[in-house]
């Protein structure tokens, strides 16, 4: 509601229910079917709710926004999930015994909880070693190490220290 609050309705057709909003803020010009329940941004038709541009132009005409609201969203549909009886489970040792097929899980689909995820997405030929050249430190500008391996890179005193002192 307090986004419909800068938009302006720019022309209509009350008898076709057609009408054309701008925003304010960058002088976009949208049109709204409310026959059809279309909007050209797109929320009207997908969540079946009214859009900001909708709520303008009943604000406008002083109509009420809730009848462009779907059916889906009312109270009375609602109650209709719950109508029938649920029938309890009772404790599971009363439950028959089950002699269908077993559901055997393939373990190579089971999610791993620990370390680095592993790569999903698909590799094309920019991934390959080849097309990016070779590897060149940035410290010294020699081939086939990098900085974190340079054997010219400053150590702390006792790092690479190995034996007695």
């Amino acid at each position: 509601m307090q986004r419909a609050g800068n938009i302006v309705v720019h022309r209509f057709n009350r008898r076709n229910e057609v009408f054309e909003v701008r925003e304010m803020p960058n002088g976009k010009v949208l049109v709204v079917d409310l026959a059809r329940r279309t909007c050209d941004c797109g929320h009207f038709q997908v969540e079946r709710l009214p859009c900001r541009h909708v709520i303008a132009y009943c604000a406008n005409q002083r109509l009420n926004c809730q009848l462009y609201v779907h059916d889906v969203y009312r109270m009375t549909e609602t109650h209709k999930v719950y109508r029938f009886e649920f029938v309890p489970l009772g404790d599971v040792e009363t439950w028959p015994a089950y002699y269908g097929p077993t559901l055997v899980a393939n373990p190579a689909l089971r999610r791993t909880l620990k370390g680095r995820p592993k790569l999903t997405r698909y590799l094309n030929e920019m991934d390959s070693c080849d097309m990016r050249g070779p590897q060149i430190c940035r410290l010294c500008g020699a081939q086939d190490h990098s900085r974190s391996r340079c054997p010219q890179r400053v150590r702390p005193s006792g790092a690479g220290d190995i034996g007695p002192p």
